[in-house]
């Protein structure tokens, strides 16, 4: 295998986020929203792996803007994922309790694999280990009361560049743990930012120089109704060298072979014309 890896995060012109992250011929899918502006690329991208279906669906969070119920409908019937992994809280809302009863129905009836992503998941995981292609989950050993600290956090690390999801996350000490792991700190190279930039006390100062990501990620809508990612995160990142790309400009594509070179560029809004690019070796090259 080359480990040819790609990651591109999707425009949706509505509120919520769309990822994914493939290695060679092996697609990940995350979160669960499909619609005509995001749904023709996401098809490219498959395309362009050789993938008929989904490998892997990952929806951190059972928000609507992370899993939108009928666009899951879409996912499952038309995309045929062959793994989901899910937030293993209960979810409060109709959109999330329709969506997890439909993942149980999918499931059953076409013998998927299912991961829940509960704190008795987690606490029965082996710890990672350097260098290693397995991903790493960050979640609480035990279940927070706010939902978005039960957002799942997850180093993907299968292919030649890391990207580090951190979900909806906004507990300071979710991102201590996060901060503490060796493996986080010496091999992130593209960060999705905690709750599409928020200002929340996650991201902070310590946090980035600790992390020290190459590339941050921010979905937001095209509008951008809720000003993601709030400026003290803009100037956070501008002021530690990090290079900040956002789908309110268009998607981001990232993508490396075997040459170890990582390119990485921002879209124009519904086009392919480019905004940004940059160039970088990620932190641990195969």
């Amino acid at each position: 295998m080359t480990k040819n890896t790609r990651f591109r995060a999707y425009q949706l012109s509505t509120p919520g986020s769309s990822f994914s992250y493939s290695v060679d011929n092996h697609f990940t899918l995350i979160e669960a929203r499909i619609n005509e502006v995001n749904g023709p690329k996401i098809l490219a991208e498959m395309k362009i792996t050789g993938c008929d279906t989904i490998d892997c669906l990952h929806i951190t969070s059972w928000d609507q803007d992370h899993c939108n119920y009928e666009e899951l409908k879409l996912i499952l019937q038309y995309l045929k994922p062959k793994r989901i992994v899910h937030p293993g809280y209960a979810p409060d809302t109709h959109c999330g309790k329709n969506s997890l009863k439909a993942i149980k129905e999918y499931c059953s009836a076409n013998y998927i694999s299912r991961c829940e992503v509960s704190h008795n998941f987690v606490t029965s995981l082996e710890p990672g280990t350097r260098l290693k292609y397995n991903n790493i989950i960050y979640n609480p050993t035990s279940e927070a009361d706010n939902h978005n600290d039960n957002s799942i956090v997850q180093l993907f690390r299968a292919g030649r560049f890391t990207v580090l999801s951190l979900g909806d996350c906004e507990d300071a000490a979710i991102a201590s743990r996060i901060m503490s792991c060796g493996m986080a700190n010496s091999e992130t190279d593209v960060m999705i930012l905690a709750h599409h930039g928020a200002d929340n006390g996650f991201t902070s100062r310590e946090f980035i120089q600790k992390i020290k990501p190459k590339i941050a990620i921010c979905s937001s809508d095209f509008s951008n109704q809720y000003e993601h990612p709030k400026q003290e995160i803009r100037n956070l990142l501008y002021q530690e060298g990090v290079t900040l790309f956002t789908t309110k400009t268009g998607d981001v594509i990232i993508t490396c072979g075997e040459d170890n070179n990582v390119k990485a560029y921002n879209l124009k809004n519904n086009s392919e014309d480019v905004s940004s690019t940059k160039r970088f070796t990620p932190k641990c090259t195969v």
